[in-house]
């Protein structure tokens, strides 16, 4: 201070931090009165809507609630991975179907992940040919109804020759129109069955990874170990229980083809269009999010001397997937929700089941509250865990 004078700053308080009520204000915005007044009309539309439906059932004979599910179900499923038959109880016939739905979905999800990813690629590639055919497969695929589609496939399915006309792909593999016929792994002995046994693995896996993630130990070096001693402790826990792995291949005996797995004409179409549709939706998002990514890494990695597949692989897809991983969220969720299109092709999925259901016991309500809260509960949770995954790519993308 040259001329001897001191400055001094006054200090100013701030705002007030709002109370309780400013907080519940300002979280309920503008115009409380009028949104009340909406809520009461929305209730009270409710609560006439649940009346009507209430004596509608009292004048039919129909007793509300959800005591139906241990009444016997007098109807038979065609497939379904537990066991059932006619007599067993409601609950298990929607369990029936609820594993069906999830059986194609997961498998639709994985498969036409795979798939989307290598068209999407090969849509990028530099012949014209490939990229051409690509192209077109898109196009077509994309702009055709689903339901369409699966008519398609039910109908080539029930074209294919019979058992004893089918001709072996590779030697292994028949395509007949009693289903589709593939080798596969059976446990012979152990304490339990191969589903049980790949299901504590993949808990196990799953959990030693939590706790290394929890643990801020997660790394590729430290993940793979983890899988890897996933994959001894499941291989010893098969030999001290004394099961062993079988392979088993199909093979025409008289005028059918017995052993292996069998896939349903039903499923076999309905997987088939569901892969084939989402795969061409996801090769167009995987195209999208390469193309998203600046050539200025293209460049980088070229002079560094990765070729192609390398810089897609080490240097694209990393960076693409905050871009990819929102989208094909959207489109795991739509698959599983138009899985239920199975209805039109006779494949007993739970859709297929709770329409049987309410049409055999009356409980149409009750059954329509059980298909949209399943529903609901699968997507929310696929929603979560894709939700989850796509945080953690976003977060890795920005500390690099």
């Amino acid at each position: 201070m040259s001329d001897g004078r001191m400055f001094r700053t006054a200090v100013v308080p701030g705002p007030p931090r709002p109370g309780t009520f400013g907080k519940a204000r300002a979280w309920w915005g503008g115009w409380p009165i009028g949104q009340l007044a909406f809520l009461a009309a929305c209730a009270l539309l409710g609560w006439l809507f649940v009346q009507n439906v209430l004596e509608t059932m009292a004048r039919v004979g129909i007793l509300p609630g959800f005591g139906f599910l241990s009444s016997s179900a007098n109807f038979e499923i065609g497939e379904s991975p537990i066991a059932f038959r006619a007599g067993d109880t409601y609950l298990r016939a929607i369990l029936a179907g609820l594993l069906n739905t999830l059986k194609v979905s997961l498998l639709g999800c994985l498969l036409a992940t795979i798939l989307g990813v290598a068209i999407g690629i090969a849509g990028l590639s530099r012949n014209l040919l490939l990229s051409g055919l690509v192209r077109w497969f898109i196009e077509i695929t994309r702009n055709t109804p689903l339901l369409l589609q699966l008519f398609f496939w039910m109908s080539l399915a029930k074209a294919l020759p019979a058992p004893r006309q089918a001709s072996a792909l590779f030697g292994t593999v028949f395509l007949t129109n009693r289903g589709v016929y593939l080798p596969s792994l059976t446990l012979e002995g152990g304490l339990l069955g191969l589903p049980a046994v790949l299901a504590l693995a993949g808990l196990t896996g799953l959990a030693l990874i939590l706790a290394l993630r929890a643990a801020g130990r997660l790394t590729r070096r430290t993940g793979a170990a983890a899988l890897a001693f996933m994959f001894v402790a499941t291989l010893a826990f098969l030999f001290l229980s004394g099961a062993r792995l079988v392979a088993e291949a199909p093979a025409l005996s008289g005028f059918n083809i017995r052993g292996g797995l069998n896939l349903s004409p039903e499923f076999a179409a309905l997987l088939t269009g569901l892969v084939v549709k989402f795969s061409a939706l996801i090769a167009e998002i995987v195209r999208a999010g390469i193309q998203s990514v600046g050539t200025g890494q293209w460049e980088a990695a070229r002079a560094l001397g990765l070729h192609d597949g390398q810089i897609v692989r080490l240097v694209v897809l990393p960076q693409a997937l905050r871009v990819i991983t929102p989208l094909t969220t959207s489109s795991y969720l739509d698959l599983t929700k138009d899985s239920s299109l199975a209805v039109a092709i006779g494949f007993p999925d739970l859709v297929s089941i709770i329409n049987t259901t309410a049409n055999t016991t009356g409980q149409s309500m009750e059954a329509l509250v059980i298909l949209i809260g399943t529903f609901l509960a699968i997507n929310l949770s696929l929603s979560a865990l894709m939700n989850t995954y796509n945080n953690r790519v976003a977060l890795r993308g920005s500390t690099r």
